[in-house]
């Protein structure tokens, strides 16, 4: 790296097309921050996976950022963090297609998507908050929006065994909870509704300068007895007790999660994508959540700054950003639009 800089050292560069910023871990020239002790130590047991392409997304300014797969049919959801579109991808087919348009219901951002089990697509706009939608019809279901004064950025969401949605909020240090019920009940009563907070993790982190981001992905435990939420900027793992509301640093054992962004569990098997230095991410969870090890990592230039992982019929699907090549990194040329199959993570 060009400069050393302390790990909460941070910049967030406007995009040329929206007012919104994205919270990644850069250093004041604009380069990636710099690895922890605890990164490099990781390095060095890296192996090199196959990075190939899964689907090809249509336009020239499309910074995907979310992914979301759903199970039933196979179907792939990538949302645009420039534009606010989403597109879908399917099964036997390369490019992927226009699902919704950007403006749909007002959105210009689309970060953090998830398919819920009745089939309702779930998307961010990090600036207002959360949209859910009918995939059948496109229809828009019901829409929480962020409220009060306080600088906010709802980043990436989480759908829990009991439907629950729970989003993360990076400048404000909360997370969100969206219920089936309220969710019923926004539907019934003018599709609109409040974001509501559940769980305050401000207190459990380290102090962020001003302006500064902390949470981004999140993921339910399979059980539904826990969340696991990521401080990017700090490298740590946090658990947060859904019944009790409890926060406990994640004992995290043969690296950290620095610029952790996207993350993925399956069983105790938990992915974290690390944006700006373009690595994945394979951890063992254990004592209910309390600690990790991680038991292998990738760093390929080739993932093109990874935002989010899904996996899909066997597919290890991730999202190459390109937020450095004239997105909200800095400026540059992006190579056409695409998602990734990364084989062997």
């Amino acid at each position: 790296m060009s400069q050393a800089i302390t790990r909460r050292a941070l910049i967030s560069a406007a995009l040329s097309l929206t007012a919104t910023v994205v919270p990644l871990a850069v250093t004041a020239s604009g380069q990636p921050a710099a690895m922890s002790p605890a990164s490099h130590a990781a390095a060095r047991h890296e192996t090199r996976t196959r990075i190939s392409t899964a689907y090809d997304l249509p336009g020239t300014r499309v910074y995907p950022e979310g992914i979301a797969a759903d199970s039933r049919t196979g179907d792939i959801y990538v949302g645009s963090y420039a534009t606010g579109a989403v597109y879908k991808a399917t099964p036997g087919h390369r490019t992927a297609q226009l699902f919704l348009p950007s403006g749909t219901d007002g959105r210009t951002t689309a970060n953090g998507l998830k398919i819920d089990r009745a089939g309702r697509l779930w998307v961010i706009d990090s600036t207002a908050g959360v949209a859910v939608y009918d995939l059948r019809d496109r229809k828009l279901i019901a829409r929480f929006d962020v409220t009060g004064s306080a600088k906010s950025f709802v980043n990436d969401l989480a759908i829990a065994p009991d439907g629950s949605a729970h989003l993360t909020d990076s400048y404000r240090g909360v997370l969100y909870r969206v219920t089936p019920r309220q969710l019923a009940r926004a539907a019934a009563h003018g599709r609109r509704a409040e974001l509501t907070t559940a769980y305050d993790l401000a207190g459990a982190l380290p102090n962020a300068p001003a302006g500064g981001v902390a949470l981004n992905g999140i993921v339910a435990d399979p059980s539904g007895r826990y969340l696991l939420t990521v401080d990017m900027t700090a490298g740590t793992l946090y658990r947060v007790d859904v019944a009790s509301g409890a926060v406990r640093q994640v004992a995290l054992h043969g690296g950290d999660a620095l610029h952790g962004d996207g993350l993925e569990m399956r069983g105790d098997t938990l992915w974290v994508v690390h944006n700006v230095t373009n690595a994945i991410s394979r951890w063992k969870v254990g004592d209910d959540g309390a600690s990790a090890r991680m038991k292998r990592r990738i760093t390929d230039q080739a993932l093109h700054v990874p935002t989010t992982i899904v996996h899909s019929r066997g597919r290890t699907l991730v999202v190459r950003s390109q937020f450095d090549k004239g997105g909200p990194m800095g400026p540059g040329t992006p190579q056409p639009f695409t998602v990734a199959e990364a084989d062997g993570i």
